[in-house]
């Protein structure tokens, strides 16, 4: 078996009610639910990220200028990997010395 962590958290009895409701009619488990958003959030899926962008500024989680400071990071990035078909570690990589560089920019 796969080792691994297990996550808990609240969430309104009502919250927690329709949640199964739909997770039901869509024949999908709930900790493949959990699991698959988290999938697409670490592989940075646009739809995911577009969300979590949204979220930010609605609750103002993240000031303006560092949710476009990410959001170039991840475009330079994308550029960058079809540019030289890169694999995900050298991209990391990439993405590491960009912020370091950015970073000192701004200060």
């Amino acid at each position: 078996m796969q080792e691994g962590k297990l996550i808990g958290f609240k969430i309104p009895i009502r919250m927690h009610i329709e949640l199964k409701a739909r997770l039901f009619y869509d024949e999908i488990p709930m900790t493949r639910f959990v699991r698959s958003y988290i999938e697409a959030y670490l592989n940075n899926d646009p739809l995911v990220l577009e969300f979590v962008d949204q979220h930010k500024r609605k609750n103002n989680i993240q000031n303006k200028k560092k949710i476009k400071k990410n959001a170039k990071l991840l475009q330079k990035g994308k550029e960058i990997e079809k540019l030289f078909n890169l694999t995900s570690e050298e991209v990391e990589d990439i993405y590491d010395i960009l912020e370091d560089k950015l970073e000192r920019i701004e200060i």
